[in-house]
């Protein structure tokens, strides 16, 4: 049951993550015709297209992606439900633990995911800064590490905001549980 379990979240995490890095790319304006968007696009495309259709393309002044938002919502939910059924032998669990367990994987998924794409970066910043993937990691990871670079001065000329953000989503995923 451990391994159904583990697969389980493994599907789920790359399906909820990207949704919410296609949110988070239509957020930023970042084109999708490259890598990673071809990618979020052909995984998130079966249910966001008819999410679009029948809510509005964006919320809030046209910043936000709400289909892509929502669908990361659904899946989160799915999955809960999903791992309710097969943890629990198929008995059906009460509302309240359904929802908190899908809220609980979703930040968990965003908080993972956002610890992935700052290794990366910070990875590839240090072997190969002039990479062509660094220009698109950049916009992505600028707008989280931003406000620490303000405050975390340069240690020998190094950069550690990356790895101060990285820390603090270690310590919210401890807080997770």
């Amino acid at each position: 049951m451990r391994i159904l379990l583990f697969l389980l979240d493994t599907v789920f995490f790359i399906l909820v993550g990207a949704a919410l890095l296609r949110a988070w790319m239509n957020h930023l304006r970042v084109p999708m015709q490259a890598q990673p968007g071809r990618f979020v696009m052909a995984v998130t495309d079966w249910l966001v297209q008819p999410l679009r259709r029948v809510l509005p393309g964006t919320i809030a002044k046209g910043r936000i992606d709400g289909a892509s938002l929502v669908a990361a919502v659904l899946l989160a939910l799915l999955h809960a439900l999903l791992w309710l059924l097969i943890a629990s032998g198929g008995e059906w669990a009460s509302g309240g633990v359904w929802l908190m367990l899908a809220m609980r994987f979703l930040l968990r998924t965003l908080l993972q995911a956002l610890m992935l794409l700052l290794i990366v970066y910070a990875v590839l910043s240090w072997v190969n800064p002039r990479a062509p993937a660094m220009g698109l990691l950049d916009r992505l990871c600028a707008p989280i590490v931003a406000p620490v670079r303000r405050v975390v001065p340069l240690v020998g000329g190094v950069d550690l905001s990356v790895l101060v953000v990285i820390v603090l989503l270690q310590i919210g995923l401890m807080l997770l549980g």
